[in-house]
């Protein structure tokens, strides 16, 4: 039987700010991000199941990326825990996120493939994700190179 690779496309926007970096990306900016995950599996032939001829269904993938990622992650502002700002001065509170890590683009591809695989079907195994963060840049997460 053989084993196929599939990938569901997803876009969100959010900002973030680099703790102590020397350079622009230190000020709060934002990004509209594409994140394609791509799992892989054998296709599901001779059984009576509605998803016949899959690997999984899309949709699949669309709740499990969407739940832990998108609805999350769109129109936040992700900041490293250790920045200290007062958002009590602003006229505004954003959608914050704090990580215990530096929130770049690939800090962020590792933290999603680590809530990726937590919940997948037991059938199906997260092979990469890719991360555009702008037109030019981006960054790929592969499971062969982390195992």
């Amino acid at each position: 039987m053989s084993v196929i690779r599939i990938t569901k496309e997803f876009k969100f926007e959010m900002a973030h700010a680099l703790l102590g970096y020397d350079g622009p990306c230190k000020n709060i900016h934002g990004h509209s991000y594409k994140l394609n995950v791509t799992v892989k599996g054998k296709i599901k032939n001779g059984t009576a199941d509605s998803d016949e001829g899959m690997v999984v269904d899309f949709g699949i993938i669309k709740k499990i990326v969407n739940d832990l990622i998108v609805h999350k992650y769109d129109h936040a502002l992700v900041l490293n825990e250790k920045m200290d700002i007062d958002f009590a001065q602003f006229d505004f509170m954003p959608k914050l996120i704090t990580v215990p890590f530096q929130p770049t683009c690939e800090n962020l591809l590792i933290h999603y493939a680590d809530l990726i695989k937590t919940q997948l079907p037991s059938n199906l195994i997260l092979h990469n994700l890719f991360l555009r963060e702008t037109p030019t840049s981006y960054a790929e997460w592969f499971a062969e190179d982390n195992n």
